[in-house]
C-alpha cells in the first residue's frame, strides 16, 4: 500500500462491549443519565444496560430519580450519581500546619480541620496528630472507618507514590525514606495515596479551570515555591517526580544567599515565605510566618505590602523562563500568599511580561486559585477518586 492510501479490507479488531466502569462514569460525568442514553452512547442492549445499572444501584454508586413530568407521557426515570456512597480521607501535611478533611466521593469538603504543628517535626511526631484530627473528624462526620474509600496525602518535595513515602525533601528533614501508610492504617484499611502538595494543587483544578484551559501551571507560593504542570491536560511529573521544583532556581537576586535546602543562590531564599518572614523579624517586626505578613500586608501594613509584591517580582523574573518553554494558557496562583493575591500577582506581572517572550504572554491569563485554602485538601480527595472511581477499580469491584 503506498502512503497515503485508506485500507477497505475488512477489520479483524473486535470491540468489547461497554463495562460497568464505563457505563459509571457517563453517569458520573452527565453524560448518560438515562437507561436510554446508555443505550445510544454504548450499543449495549436494553438487557446489557440494565444489568450494569442494577450492578451500580446495588453498590449504592447510583441512585435513580423520578424524571421531569415537563414531557408528554411518563418522564423516564434518571440515574445520577450518588457521591454519599462513601468518603475519602484527606491530609495535606506542611512544615508548620496541615490540613486534614472528610471529603464525600465528589471531592467535596464534609468536615475539615487545621493541624498546626512546630516546624521541622519528623513524621514520628506530627503523623499521630494528623492520624487524630482525621479520627475525630470522621467521628464528627458520623461516618466510620468501613465507609472510607481511601486516604489522600499530600507533602511537600519529591515523593515516592509506591512506597508512599518522601524521595526528596529539602525542607521536610527526617522524612524521606519513611513510609507514611502505616501511619493510617489505624483508620481504616482503605489505600492510601500519596503526591506532591502542588500536583494535588492542581488536582483540584479538574472541575476548575482545567475545565477550561489544557495548559496550565499552577503556583504554590508559601513557605516556598512550586509548581504542579499540566500540557495537553495531563499532569507533567518529570522522570523522578521532581518537576515544577521552583522555589531552588538559582537567581541572581539570591546571589550568596543561604538556602533552607543548604544550597545558596536559590529563589526561596530572596522572595519564600520564610525569607520574608526573616527580613521582616530583622527589621523589628513581630511575624513567625508567612501568614503574619499576608494578614499585615491586607492591613494595609506598607511594608508588608511591599515585601509580597517584591516576592512576587521575583518569582515572575524565574518564571518567565518556564512560560517561554512551556506556552501555558494559564498561571493559577494558590497558597498562604494568594489572600494577598493583588498585591502578589501586581508584581509578578510586572518581571513576568518583562522577561518573557510577547507570543507566550499575549493571551496568557494569572488567576487565583478556584478552591482557595481548601486546594490541598480537596486535591488529595481527587487523588483517591481518580484512582478508587476509575472504569477499571469500578469493573473489577462490581462487574
Amino acid at each position: 500500500m503506498t502512503m497515503g492510501a485508506i485500507s477497505t479490507a475488512p477489520s479483524t479488531r473486535t470491540t468489547k462491549p461497554a463495562t460497568v466502569g464505563r457505563v459509571f462514569t457517563l453517569i458520573r460525568e452527565g453524560i448518560a443519565t438515562t437507561r436510554g442514553e446508555i443505550g445510544r452512547q454504548t450499543g449495549l442492549s436494553r438487557t446489557a444496560v440494565a444489568s450494569r445499572v442494577t450492578a451500580l444501584i446495588d453498590a449504592r454508586l447510583v441512585v435513580e430519580v423520578e424524571g421531569s413530568a415537563s414531557t408528554v407521557g411518563r418522564p423516564p426515570t434518571r440515574l445520577t450519581f450518588n457521591s454519599g456512597a462513601g468518603i475519602v480521607l484527606s491530609a495535606a501535611i506542611g512544615r508548620s500546619r496541615s490540613q486534614v478533611a472528610v471529603c464525600d466521593l465528589a471531592g467535596q469538603v464534609i468536615v475539615e480541620q487545621d493541624v498546626v504543628q512546630e516546624v521541622g517535626l519528623g513524621p514520628e511526631q506530627v503523623m499521630p496528630d494528623v492520624v487524630g484530627a482525621l479520627s475525630a473528624l470522621l467521628a464528627q462526620s458520623g461516618s466510620s472507618a468501613d465507609q472510607v474509600n481511601g486516604i489522600g496525602v499530600s507533602i511537600p518535595g519529591t515523593v515516592d507514590a509506591e512506597r508512599c513515602c518522601s524521595r526528596d525533601s529539602p525542607i521536610m528533614r527526617g522524612w524521606d525514606g519513611v513510609p507514611l501508610a502505616p501511619y493510617l492504617s489505624a483508620l481504616a484499611t482503605a489505600p492510601v495515596y500519596l503526591e506532591n502538595d502542588t500536583n494535588v494543587m492542581a488536582l483540584s483544578e479538574r472541575r476548575g479551570h482545567l475545565a477550561t484551559y489544557q495548559d496550565v501551571l499552577i503556583v504554590k507560593a508559601s513557605t516556598g515555591f512550586g509548581a504542579g504542570i499540566v500540557a495537553g491536560g495531563v499532569m507533567q511529573r518529570g522522570a523522578l517526580g521532581a518537576a515544577g521544583d521552583l522555589g531552588h532556581i538559582k537567581t541572581v537576586a539570591a546571589k550568596g544567599l543561604p538556602c533552607r535546602c543548604g544550597d545558596s543562590g536559590c529563589l526561596e531564599a530572596v522572595a519564600g515565605g520564610w525569607a520574608l518572614v526573616r527580613d521582616m523579624r530583622a527589621r523589628g517586626r513581630d511575624v513567625t510566618h508567612i501568614r503574619n505578613v499576608v494578614d499585615l500586608a491586607l492591613d494595609g501594613d506598607p511594608e508588608a505590602r511591599h515585601d509580597i509584591r517584591e516576592s512576587g517580582r521575583r518569582l515572575g523574573e524565574v518564571l518567565a523562563a518556564g512560560v517561554n518553554l512551556l506556552n501555558p494558557a494559564a498561571i493559577v496562583v494558590g497558597g498562604d500568599m494568594a489572600p494577598a493575591y493583588d498585591t502578589f500577582v501586581a508584581g509578578l506581572r510586572e518581571t513576568l511580561y518583562g522577561n518573557a517572550s510577547a507570543i507566550a504572554t499575549r493571551d496568557l491569563q494569572i488567576l487565583s486559585t478556584t478552591h482557595a485554602d481548601r486546594s490541598g485538601v480537596m486535591g488529595c480527595a481527587v487523588l483517591v477518586l481518580d484512582q478508587v472511581l476509575s472504569e477499571a477499580a469500578v469493573t473489577a469491584a462490581w462487574s
